[in-house]
């Protein structure tokens, strides 16, 4: 099988790219960035950031110290881009720093930045990632190490507070780019702007309307879905996941319940990953997931993204939603969608039967990042731009106005002005509060990530309306085998 990095077309070979992408970061602490003399206080330089005001020469953090510096921004479409563009202005006359902004749809988006990036031209200055690109991005050496920024109290502001960060969310972008190690230890490559958990959308009405109660178990989940088959007419149906034949499909509901259930996707054995999804957790599972998208699911599940299930549970075409806790939010804000108002949320459904309690519940997070282009000519300015739209004020605004509700700071999520923001959406509080205690990044860290999720994501596909396996058990295990193709060339330090 043909070898590439999703993200990007490089002319080096992975080992080359691990040694550039982490070689000059040195060993980050897990807990907590620290100081290190690779990063250098402002300094003035003709063609790279403007010269630094006094106070910062002397250690004082100033935001004007790099007036007159032009960045380049490049985002995707998104709720939290849009939240920092609203405030844009007001980066530019507190700093005088130029912003040029600009920002298009996913679809189109990740092909733009790879081109930008392997061209190493410095351009964007910031960019929009998430975790698991981070992973392709860091080893191959594109993105700058944030902890030395941080940790210097030249360069960032007193108040911004970086141990507020829900240690889950931040956690998520360090990784010390040796595959297989988990994240949470390494370099900060990335500061969250948002995050999701994945949790249960149920819609009031339908469920009520049926003698249904909320699912809280995976036995009742099915069973409900199964219930809701058709429970309006032809096209209405229980549960909306996703079933695109990409990574998508893998790391929301689907890893969720994976994790729950106690299945991993890679382990290292002898110095090297090898793929765990034969495994009998990971068989019984996908048993379970097969049966529920069938019996429960859209009719043309093998179609659908994050898009499509939330426009269905919006519509009262789905009675319930298993994705991003946004995704159903967003669809029940007054106004949004037919059943707005009518939706509540709950937590990770968990087998029972698997000897599983709420204490096993696991929810595979994401979260939308900006990290700094580690070929940019300006870093110093990039990093008054992240600092300052992932600061507690910031935040504060986006999360109780600028409809980034799932805030990846502590502070906010505590603040009256918060629950109050939130307080027309059932359960969502209350659901968010007790999953963040447990989300994490689920899947093995390594830097073929798309690849093998995809593969996996395509298996699924072949099980729910294909014919080419006999059974969920032969399906994972050629799965295991071609996963463990993909990932032959990496070696476990």
């Amino acid at each position: 099988m043909k070898k590439r990095l999703l993200a990007l077309t490089l002319g080096v070979s992975m080992a080359a790219g691990m040694l550039t992408g982490c070689g000059g970061s040195g060993d980050a602490p897990a807990d907590a960035p620290a100081a290190d003399a690779g990063t250098e206080a402002p300094a003035a330089d003709a063609g790279t950031d403007a010269p630094a005001a006094d106070s910062a020469a002397a250690g004082e953090f100033d935001w004007k110290a790099y007036e007159g510096t032009e960045l380049d921004v490049l985002f995707s479409e998104h709720t939290y881009a849009d939240a920092v563009e609203a405030k844009l202005a007001d980066f530019e006359a507190l700093t005088g720093i130029k912003v040029n902004y600009s920002s298009m749809p996913e679809g189109n988006y990740f092909d733009k930045l790879n081109v930008e990036l392997t061209s190493h031209s410095g351009t964007p200055d910031v960019f929009m990632t998430g975790a698991y690109q981070s992973w392709e991005y860091a080893s191959a050496g594109n993105l700058e190490p944030l902890e030395n920024y941080i940790s210097d109290a030249s360069l960032t502001n007193p108040d911004y507070n970086y141990d507020d960060f829900i240690p889950g969310v931040i956690d998520a972008l360090k990784w010390d780019c040796v595959p297989g190690h988990a994240v949470g230890a390494g370099s900060q490559w990335a500061l969250p702007m948002g995050w999701e958990v994945n949790i249960l959308t149920y819609n009031k009405r339908i469920l009520g309307e049926n003698n249904l109660e909320a699912p809280k178990t995976a036995e009742e989940l099915l069973e409900v879905s199964k219930a809701l088959h058709e429970f309006n007419g032809s096209g209405t149906y229980g549960l909306a996941v996703r079933g695109l034949p990409d990574w998508g499909t893998i790391h929301p509901a689907y890893m969720s319940m994976y994790s729950t259930w106690g299945a991993k996707d890679f382990e290292v054995v002898d110095g090297k990953l090898v793929s765990q999804v034969d495994s009998p957790e990971a068989i019984a599972m996908t048993e379970y997931w097969v049966e529920l998208v069938k019996e429960g699911g859209a009719p043309q599940w093998s179609t659908y993204g994050w898009e499509l299930a939330g426009a269905d549970l919006g519509a009262g075409k789905a009675a319930m939603m298993w994705d991003a806790d946004r995704g159903g939010y967003t669809q029940n804000v007054a106004g949004a969608s037919a059943e707005s108002g009518n939706l509540a949320f709950g937590t990770i459904p968990y087998p029972e039967t698997a000897g599983k309690t709420e204490a096993d519940m696991k929810s595979n997070l994401w979260t939308w990042s900006m990290a700094m282009n580690a070929d940019s000519s300006k870093k110093e300015a990039a990093w008054y731009f992240m600092q300052y739209f992932t600061g507690p004020e910031f935040m504060l605004w986006s999360g109780t106005e600028g409809a980034c509700t799932d805030t990846p700071r502590q502070s906010v999520l505590d603040s009256d002005e918060y629950k109050a923001a939130v307080a027309d959406a059932e359960g969502y509080f209350e659901a968010f509060n007790t999953v963040k205690e447990t989300a994490s990044i689920f899947f093995t860290p390594q830097p073929y990530f798309s690849e093998t999720t995809t593969e996996w994501a395509k298996t699924l596909q072949e099980l729910v309306v294909g014919n080419k396996y006999s059974s969920v058990e032969e399906a994972m295990k050629e799965l295991k085998q071609t996963m463990d193709a993909i990932v032959s060339d990496l070696d476990v330090e």
